[in-house]
Parts: structure tokens; C-alpha cells; sequence
């Protein structure tokens, strides 16, 4: 009797890995795993062809080649999984536990057999037993080999009894009774004959079970898994046809399907293990256990034939067990989680409903279309509370608080506690102007002083406010928007603010557009823009500052504003420096070697200045392109000497040693020491346009610029003076002694292809006028066009520089381009 599987074609276990990664020796080991495979096919067809050729001789010799291929065919298949549990470590167990199981079945067989060689041999024989423990080990592989093995075994073993005692109670009503009445036998061999079968039907049902739990989340596995034990019991259904002549009188259509069955269970689990999770495991439901149940009662209940009630009614009495056991676990589990839930909506520290009661009363006022709104909490100081007093301390507060919001709201709402130090308030109102009122009311409640370990503290707060809007249908987006106007209160300092989506830097269109700016970056989709520098003296073009744009593959061209903010904050701005500034000396190398004589000014960030990678990787660029260090002015703002002083100092040292120049600009709108200009290698300050902007009609602004004229250069700095945006004010600054003008009015920024054109046309155009008339005068149509006012919907820019994103406004879209 053999029992053999087979693999179907292209089923590699290598197939899922791109063979460029693999070590030398695992290509060897899959190449023996293939080749084994197919030897495996080649002795199962070969035996199968061998086998019937010779019955027409004699029983003797098909007997012989029998044997001879399974002790072929076993040792290729218990092979196999050898291999395969080296090539997967992570499922050695199963595997090597289904080779186990795999050697045990092939030695039964070859004890059946070997006895056969003689005479028929009389069934059932000793090598059943190998066969029956067989059984054992295949159950263990299915239990072990899955893609998401459950939490609790114990569970997962009582749902394997289940299925299986549920399916021979019910093959004992529907098959075990006609058998007998057909065959007239009875005892151990109907047992035998009866429970191959339905062993093989029931491990085919755990397959299906486990697929329907989602602990196996590779269909084509249980498929092949499946149809394993399906071929086994067609195999195995010919013990029950013939019980009535109990000899292993089988023909090669049993062979080929016990061979079959084998080489398809073992190239199942030759697969190559499944990473992807697509689906949660599952418990099995209440429903089978009721069914499984029902079923064992109907065996112990009808009881068809007394004669069988040895073989019958000990499989009801398992499955009864099985169930009950399932069951009360499942009660357990079930008072376990009613407690559990009882408590998860409850604060353990201010009694208070807590985040999950709040998502609740949420989710059922979205679905009812209630009017709710949402007001949402934060402790200012919390921390210093906690660090000071200490932790009991701080629960003491947040109790307090607690307290102090209910009597604020006296019942008109529910007040919750989130976590830490927030708070949720949720009331059924939309009428903003008094939820405003509302907030102001709970903050000067928690305002009055309480006494914690004998010091008064005067809890502090800020509130963001949420209207429910009647499109939202996520608790979760309604608790990210009172979330949102929450920080935007505490950055405005204004202790309540209503949520505002134009301040909202984490919506999903920006973080969609995070994403493709990282794309962007990868994609080379970043532009450098130059906006041209004029000396004063000459009206001749010296110098360029490098402005950043990004060519949006959907949106078209994007102005710094549009994605600066959420560069910074999300950690872009290095690889975004990185890009521009090797755009910008590729086109200044360029452009010197073309005969242009400029410099170019590239804007650093104080993060970016302060870290390691950004100047190397400068410093490279210049070597790469053979770019004179001298012809770079580095800009940096005041804030960059803030947060570390020396070191800034001893990087600009760097900066100077290695050639380039340094620029302070937006100069006048930091708040650092001025000591830095005697300390620090600088040489040339860079006057914001906040004070350059009409600086012909306001004295205020005139006399500040005119003393930093005499400080820098009395200091041996020179002076710029940017964003100029009409003739008056270019005239005044150039009688005021300035160095160098930069502005609308003298030129926008620009492509890199459209400079050497613009200098050429300047150069003809619009150094002729003269150091007084500025650059309209002699400018010719090119140049109009080139230095015409921005759109005013421009003209306004949030301010990245020094990273804080303040709400600072200036007035050019292209002050923050470079970080």
C-alpha cells in the first residue's frame, strides 16, 4: 500500500525572492530543493508506470517495485523538508515535525508492503499504528504552520477538536451505521476503515477552518493543503468499500492518490512563508460551537445501532468536553471583557469618562446628526507641576481640575479626561459665540487658586474648540481638529480659539503634500530660481541669491510658501538644502565659465548650519564642480547664534577657512546680542525688507538704516539692502550709502536658463541710467516685463528660516525659498 504526493509545477519556494540577495550557499540549497522536487515527480510517475507493467507478470514482482519506490520516494519527500526548514528557520518546527510525520507514515508503508511480498497481507496489520500516530503529527503541523499563529493555543487546539469531533458524530450518523448494516462487520476493522476517511475529511475541515479564522492567509497554500487531504480520502475510502475482504488488495488508482496526496502536502508546505498580513485573526464563533454540539447530543441521543456504540459514543463524549471547555473559556473571556469595558470608559484617577467614552458619545451623536461641539483642554505648566512637586502632586491638580470643570459647566456638558494633562468638554450647541464664552468661563474657573503641599497654584490652560460639522462621519478627524485649534490657542496665547482649517498644518492635503515633496526631492522635481544683486556704485550685476521653486508634477510651479512649512516639519529641509545647493554651484560653475564674474549667496538654516552633513556636502560641491570657494556668500540669520553660540562661532570659522563668505540676513528683525558682529568672521549684512520698505517716506525706518550703514561699515562689512520694490526707495537707499540692492523692482527671480540673457540685457540696459535713476530708466521691454510688481496674493509669507514658523509676515513669497 502506498501512499505518495505530488507537486504541481512552478512552485518554487525561491519564486518570492529576487535571487540578486540571496547568499551563495541558499541559491545552492534552492537549486537541490527544485531539483529534488522534481526527482520526487519523476519516481512517483515512474514507480506508478514500472508498478502497472509488471502486475501482468506477477503479484511478486509489482510488489517489488513497489517497495522499491517508496524507499525512494519517502526519503526525497522527508529530504525536501529538510531543505525547506533551512530555508525558512522561522518554520523549522512545523516542518521538521511534518518530516517526522512524513517517515512514520512511509514506514508503515514499507512494513505493509514488505509483508506483502509474501502473501496478502491481512488488514488491519501492525503498521497501522505507525499510520494512526502519523495522524498525530499532521494534526501538530497544521496547528503549528500557520501565517498567524493565535494568542492562546489552548483555544486553538479545543477549535481543532471541535471541528474534528463534530465531523466523525456527524459521520457516525450518516456513515458508520449503513457500513455496518451493508458490510456486516464490525470492530476494530470497520473502526480502522471507517476513521481514515473521516480523519482526512476532518483535517481537511481544520484547513478550511483556519482559512476562515485568517490564521492562514495563503489561499493557494490551503488549496493545496485542502485537496492533500481530499486526495487521502479518496484513498483511504476504498478501507471502508472493502472492509467486507479485509486485505490490501488496492490497485495503482490508490497508489497514485496516496503519492499524489503526499507530494502536494509536501510542496504546500515548501511555500515560502506569507509577510503580508491581510486580514485580523479570528476566534471560531459561537455558531460552530452550538452546532459541534447539537451534533455529539444527536449521537448520544439516537444511538442507531448499540452494536457501534463503542466507536460512536466515545467521539460525542470527546466533542461534548471539547465544547463545554470551548464555551466556558468563551464565558470567561466574555465577564472578562464586560468588566474590562465597564472600566475602559472610566478615568481610574478623576473618575471622569475617559477617551474611549468620549469616541463613544462621539460615534453616536455623528450617527444620530446631533449638534455637538467639542472643546478640547491642555494644562499650561503641567510639567513644571510634576518636576517640582512631583507626580501625586500633579494628581492632585488634574483632580482639582477635574472638579473645577464640572462646576464650570454645571452639568450642561461632559467633562472627560483624555490622558495626561487634556481635558475634553462636549456640548450640544454650535453657537460659537457662546462656546467661546463657555471656554473663557472654564479657564477663569481654573484660574482660582488650590492649594497643593502648601503652595498655591493657579492652573493655567488652553482650549481648541470644534464644531461638528454635518459632513464628519470619524470620532477620530473631530478629536484631530479640537486637537489642532487646541495648539493653535497655545501658540497664540489667547487661552480659546475655534478651530481654523487655513491654520491647519497636519489636513490631509498637506500631508499628501509631504509625501510628494519627498517624491519630489528623489524625482529631482526641485528648481533653483535667482533673483541678481546690483552694486550701487556701478549699477553692474556682482552677485545672485539662489531661491528654491518645486515644478509640481499636478500643481505646476510652487512658491516656497507653498511647501517650506512642511518641509521643516517634517524633517525635509536637509535633503532639500542638499539638492539646491548643488543645483546652484553647478550653475555658478556655469555661468564663471561662460565669463560671467558673480557670486552666490545661498540662505542656511540655523538646524542646517548647525549640523554635520550640510557644509561637507557643500564643501564637495564646489570641489566636483571646481567652483572657487571665494565665490560663495553663505546667509545665515541672527537666531542661528541663539541656541549655540560657540559652536556657530567655531562653524563660521570653518566656513571662512574654507574660503567662502558669510552674510547676516533678515538683519534687524532677530533679538540676538550685536556682540556676534565683533566676534564672528562676517562680511556683509543683509537689511530686511521690513525695514527697507518705504524706507523714502518713513524716518523711523530711514534712521535705522542709515545707522547700520555706519555700522557695518565702520565694521568692514558691506551692506545689502533687499527687497526694493520701487525707484524712490532705491534712490534714497543709494544715497544713503548702501553696497548692494536686491528687489522686485530691479529683477524677480528667474530660471538658471534665463540669467546669462537677463545680465547680458542689463548690462546694455540698465546700467546706462546712472547710480541715481535706478534700473527703469534705461531698462528696455525685456526688463519691464522681468522687474514687474508681484501679485499681491503673493506678496505674503510665513517665515521658516529659523525653523519656529512663526506667523511673521514680510512681503516677497521668495524671503524663505532656500532653507
Amino acid at each position: 500500500m502506498e501512499r505518495r504526493a505530488k507537486e504541481p509545477e512552478g512552485s518554487s519556494p525561491s519564486a518570492h525572492s529576487a535571487s540578486a540577495t540571496l547568499t551563495r550557499p541558499r541559491r545552492r540549497t534552492e537549486a537541490v530543493h527544485r531539483t529534488i522536487a522534481r526527482l520526487s515527480w519523476a519516481v512517483l510517475v515512474g514507480g506508478l508506470v514500472t508498478n502497472q507493467i509488471a502486475e501482468r507478470a506477477s503479484y511478486q514482482t509489482a510488489q517489488a517495485i513497489l517497495l522499491t519506490s517508496l524507499t525512494v520516494f519517502f526519503p526525497l519527500l522527508v529530504l525536501r523538508l529538510v531543505l525547506a526548514a533551512r530555508l525558512y528557520p522561522t518554520r523549522r518546527i512545523p516542518l521538521v515535525m511534518l518530516a517526522a510525520t512524513v517517515t512514520i507514515w512511509s514506514l508503515g508503508s514499507l512494513v505493509v508492503n514488505a509483508a506483502s511480498l509474501e502473501e496478502q497481507q491481512q488488514f488491519p496489520s501492525p503498521g497501522e499504528w505507525l499510520f494512526l500516530t502519523s495522524y498525530l503529527g499532521l494534526v501538530g503541523y497544521l496547528i503549528l504552520d500557520v501565517d498567524r499563529r493565535q494568542s492562546r493555543l489552548t483555544r486553538s487546539w479545543l477549535d481543532v477538536a471541535v471541528i474534528c469531533g463534530a465531523t466523525s458524530c456527524l459521520a457516525s450518523l450518516l456513515l458508520v451505521t449503513p457500513i455496518r448494516l451493508a458490510s456486516g462487520e464490525n470492530g476494530l476493522a470497520l473502526l480502522l476503515a471507517l476513521m481514515y476517511p473521516l480523519a482526512d475529511l476532518a483535517l481537511a475541515l481544520v484547513v478550511l477552518g483556519q482559512s476562515l479564522l485568517q490564521t492562514r492567509s495563503d489561499q493557494r497554500k490551503s488549496l493545496m493543503l485542502g485537496a492533500a487531504f481530499v486526495l487521502l480520502a479518496c484513498a483511504d475510502s476504498g478501507f471502508a468499500l472493502q472492509v467486507s475482504a479485509p486485505t490490501y488488495d488496492f490497485g495503482n488508482t490508490s497508489n497514485a492518490l496516496w503519492g499524489g496526496a503526499w507530494l502536494l502536502l509536501v510542496a504546500a508546505a515548501c511555500r515560502p512563508e506569507q509577510r503580508v498580513m491581510r486580514a485580523i485573526p479570528k476566534v471560531a464563533g459561537t455558531r460552530l460551537l452550538v452546532t459541534a454540539g447539537a451534533i455529539a447530543l444527536a449521537v448520544l441521543t439516537i444511538r442507531p445501532d448499540d452494536t457501534l456504540a463503542f466507536y460512536t459514543v466515545p467521539p460525542a463524549v470527546l466533542t461534548l468536553s471539547a465544547v463545554g471547555a470551548r464555551m466556558v473559556l468563551a464565558l470567561r473571556d466574555a465577564n472578562r471583557a464586560t468588566e474590562a469595558f465597564a472600566l475602559s470608559q472610566t478615568d481610574d484617577l478623576t473618575k471622569l469618562p475617559n477617551r474611549r467614552a468620549v469616541r463613544a458619545h462621539l460615534n453616536k451623536c455623528l450617527a444620530d446628526r446631533r449638534p455637538l461641539t467639542l472643546m478640547l483642554l491642555d494644562l499650561d505648566g503641567f510639567k513644571e507641576i510634576n518636576d517640582a512637586l512631583g507626580h501625586h502632586a500633579g494628581d492632585v491638580v488634574l483632580t482639582f481640575v477635574a472638579v473645577r470643570m464640572q462646576e464650570a459647566v454645571a452639568g450642561d456638558g461632559l467633562v472627560a479626561r483624555l490622558g495626561g494633562d487634556e481635558f475634553a468638554l462636549l456640548l450640544e450647541t454650535v453657537d460659537e459665540i457662546a462656546l467661546v464664552e463657555t471656554a473663557h468661563r472654564v479657564l477663569r474657573e481654573l484660574a482660582e487658586p488650590i492649594m497643593v503641599d502648601g503652595i498655591e497654584i493657579s492652573p493655567a490652560g488652553s482650549i481648541g474648540i470644534t464644531v461638528v460639522k454635518d459632513s464628519d462621519t470619524d470620532s477620530g478627524e473631530v478629536l484631530r481638529r479640537a486637537d489642532v485649534a487646541m495648539y493653535q490657542a497655545k501658540s497664540s496665547r489667547s487661552g480659546a480659539a475655534l478651530y481654523d482649517a487655513h491654520l491647519d498644518e497636519f489636513s490631509r492635503s498637506r500631508l499628501e503634500l509631504t509625501e510628494d515633496l519627498r517624491r519630489g526631492i528623489a524625482d529631482e522635481q526641485i528648481e533653483v530660481w535667482y533673483q541678481p544683486q546690483v552694486d550701487t556704485t556701478t549699477m553692474q550685476v556682482h552677485s545672485l541669491e539662489a531661491l528654491v521653486r518645486w515644478r509640481h508634477p499636478t500643481q505646476g510651479l510652487l512658491s516656497p510658501i507653498a511647501f517650506l512649512p512642511a518641509a521643516r516639519r517634517v524633517g525635509l529641509m536637509g535633503l532639500l538644502s542638499d539638492a539646491i545647493a548643488w543645483q546652484a554651484v553647478r550653475d555658478l560653475h556655469r555661468w564663471l565659465a561662460a565669463g560671467l564674474d558673480l557670486r552666490l549667496a545661498i540662505n542656511c538654516a540655523p538646524p542646517e548650519l548647525l549640523s554635520q552633513t550640510f557644509l561637507p556636502r557643500l564643501y564637495h560641491a564646489l570641489q566636483e564642480w571646481d567652483v572657487p570657494a571665494d565665490r560663495l556668500v553663505l546667509e545665515v540669520t541672527e537666531d542661528s547664534f541663539l541656541a549655540d553660540p560657540q559652536r556657530a562661532r567655531d562653524i563660521l570659522l570653518e566656513v571662512r577657512d574654507h574660503g567662502m563668505q558669510v552674510s547676516i540676513d533678515d538683519y534687524g528683525t532677530g533679538f540676538s546680542s550685536l556682540t556676534y558682529l565683533r566676534n564672528l568672521p562676517v562680511q556683509e549684512l543683509k537689511v530686511d525688507r521690513s525695514l527697507v520698505h518705504d524706507v523714502s517716506t518713513d524716518d523711523r525706518s530711514r534712521m535705522i538704516v542709515a545707522s547700520t550703514i555706519q555700522l557695518a561699515h565702520a565694521l568692514d562689512m558691506r551692506i545689502v539692502a533687499e527687497g526694493v520694490e520701487n525707484a524712490t526707495d532705491l534712490a534714497t537707499l543709494v544715497t544713503m550709502g548702501v553696497d548692494s540692492l536686491q528687489g522686485y523692482h530691479i529683477a524677480r527671480p528667474m530660471p538658471a536658463s534665463e540669467v546669462e540673457r537677463w545680465v547680458s540685457l542689463w548690462a546694455t540696459n540698465g546700467s546706462g541710467a546712472g547710480p541715481g535713476a535706478g534700473p527703469g530708466a534705461g531698462a528696455g521691454p525685456d526688463l519691464v516685463d522681468a522687474s514687474a510688481a508681484p501679485e499681491r496674493a503673493e506678496e505674503h509669507t510665513t517665515r521658516v528660516h529659523s525653523g519656529r514658523q512663526s506667523a511673521e509676515l514680510a512681503t516677497n513669497p521668495d524671503r524663505d525659498a532656500l532653507p
